[in-house]
């Protein structure tokens, strides 16, 4: 089957029905596994997309943002929100520039105009917006084998280290503490079950109670992740972070042809092997954590990161009177009814 037939099917109806899409779409492609060639027999097919605002949202009084089917996995974002996603170099979304031909299941004239100025949306916001998402998913796969394999001694700091860097994003957002101190700590638990415990001291006065719940709340939900130890559907955790490391190490691959080649490349065809291992659990030990030779890699990507970020050619920020060109001249026609 052609991968464009797939919108033929009935659960895809809602396409051609609603009243944001329709006409109005310009761009339909695969998403997630499918598009990086990382599928394997069990992967969905997702599938994201771009509809052009209508007259009405541009002129008149209507918004439209995104369309969203739970049912089939679909993400339809509005051409006004997309751009905004795209001059950040939004990887979720910047991805779908990148395409093979074949996986575009829909594309308009305007949509190839969209995608033969992808270029315009490139620039080095791609370090922080790829750099941030990195951490994030390294975040995640530290979280999950502190919760697996860590003796609770080391669990234990895990935990502090990730309260701490919540606290770092909670004083970010809030200002520094004038009326009091916070102090967290680690020493000899009290629970008898614990060999080490989380501590704190903490002296307030006249504190705003909604900014004392916020940063309360940040502490307790990253504690409640590491309660779930024993709770967990193992081999389905296995699998989820096997991808999680892959994911990781496809997004370092992904920075690095924006930032060295001004190239947008989802499908990973080169290194399709390396990423099949390492979803397919080769980079890990018995004990379930990974081997030294996945975070040497890990290491090499984030200097090759780091060496583009200081080399690379891309202007610091977007053109922004060719992106509003480009962009005044796609909603022109949605206003002179020229879909």
């Amino acid at each position: 089957m052609e991968y464009w037939e797939i919108l033929r099917q009935r659960e895809y109806g809602f396409i051609e029905t609603n009243e944001h899409l329709g006409r109005h779409v310009m761009l339909l492609g695969l998403a997630g596994s499918y598009s990086y060639g990382t599928n394997i027999r069990t992967s969905d097919i997702d599938i994201r997309g771009i509809a052009l605002n209508q007259k009405s949202d541009l002129i008149g009084l209507t918004r439209f943002e995104q369309y969203v089917d739970e049912d089939t996995d679909t993400v339809i974002y509005g051409f006004n929100k997309v751009v905004g996603l795209l001059l950040s170099c939004n990887p979720n979304t910047i991805e779908l520039l990148g395409l093979k031909p074949e996986h575009y299941l829909y594309l308009s004239d305007i949509g190839r105009l969209l995608l033969d100025n992808r270029r315009l949306f490139l620039s080095q916001r791609a370090i922080q917006s790829f750099g941030g998402y990195a951490d994030a998913q390294l975040r995640r796969l530290q979280n999950a084998l502190a919760r697996d394999t860590f003796p609770q001694t080391e669990k234990e700091r895990h935990i502090f280290n990730s309260v701490r860097s919540a606290m770092h994003d909670f004083n970010h957002r809030y200002g520094r503490f004038e009326n009091g101190s916070l102090e967290l700590y680690i020493d000899k638990a009290v629970n008898p079950e614990l060999e080490t415990e989380i501590f704190v001291n903490a002296s307030m006065t006249h504190y705003p109670l909604r900014d004392y719940c916020g940063m309360w709340n940040t502490m307790a939900n990253v504690i409640r992740d590491y309660e779930k130890v024993g709770k967990r559907n193992k081999k389905k955790d296995d699998l989820h972070l096997n991808k999680h490391a892959m994911h990781l190490i496809r997004l370092f691959m992904m920075a690095l042809d924006i930032l060295e080649k001004g190239e947008i490349n989802t499908y990973r065809e080169k290194e399709h092997g390396l990423l099949m291992d390492i979803r397919f659990g080769k980079y890990r030990k018995e004990d379930g954590a990974f081997h030294e030779s996945f975070y040497e890699m890990l290491s090499d990507f984030e200097k090759k990161l780091h060496y583009a970020a200081e080399h690379t050619d891309l202007p610091e920020e977007p053109d922004m009177a060719k992106v509003q060109e480009l962009v005044m001249a796609i909603n022109e026609r949605v206003v002179r009814d020229e879909i």
